[in-house]
């Protein structure tokens, strides 16, 4: 159970609908990995606590990467679009990992949440809400 963090889901008004809940500690991390993923280090980047300014950095992944955590706010169906392949990409390299720890585990696990949560916002051509 997330007691304090943000929940993200596809915009469409259905309440029962798949969703992506996370402390935002553990989203902070799931972030960080992804950073990772796309090769460089996100503490290094401006508004995480270093200078590297976003321009500096090509990923899809940036509208998600990108953004403050308590803001709410909402991905356009575009922008789900263009991040959906691209961490279907990151998972598939994480399920090849040799090592997986639990909280590795737990980032795939998001992360296979997400991409079916981001499947849904194509799918409806809506936008992915951040709440």
């Amino acid at each position: 159970m997330v007691t304090v963090g943000l929940c993200l889901f596809p915009g469409d008004g259905d309440v029962d609908g798949l969703d992506v809940s996370f402390s935002y500690g553990d989203f902070a991390l799931f972030r960080r990995r992804l950073a990772i993923a796309e090769d460089f280090d996100l503490g290094e980047m401006f508004g995480f606590g270093g200078d590297r300014p976003w321009a500096e950095v090509s990923t899809v992944l940036e509208p998600l990467l990108n953004r403050p955590d308590d803001h709410g706010g909402s991905l356009s169906p575009s922008e789900c679009a263009a991040i959906l392949p691209r961490l279907e990409a990151v998972l598939v390299e994480w399920l090849s990992a040799e090592f997986r720890d639990a909280a590795f585990e737990g980032h795939i696990r998001d992360a296979r949440d997400l991409v079916a949560v981001l499947h849904v916002c194509v799918r409806k051509n809506v936008e992915l809400c951040f709440m």
